[in-house]
């Protein structure tokens, strides 16, 4: 891999990268638990919870999208 100047990239880095941009793109965490084949998803969440925070907002925005519809207030009655 030096001579071809490639860096070293382990399965181990794959499988977080493929975890990381899942999350990143909204796929439910139990989905990324049975891609990775973790036997519970408490070790999918306690391995990739970094990635979670950065969600916080679009959960925020998709919630303020929620209730500002009308189908929201129509269902509220």
């Amino acid at each position: 891999m030096t001579a071809a100047s490639i860096p070293l990239v382990r399965v181990h880095d794959l499988r977080h990268t493929c975890a990381t941009l899942l999350f990143a793109r909204n796929v439910h965490p139990k989905l990324v638990q049975e891609m990775l084949g973790h036997s519970t998803i408490t070790i999918t969440l306690d391995l990739y919870s970094h990635v979670i925070p950065t969600m916080r907002g679009e959960a925020a925005s998709q919630m303020e999208r929620l209730f500002a519809s009308e189908t929201a207030v129509e269902l509220a009655r």
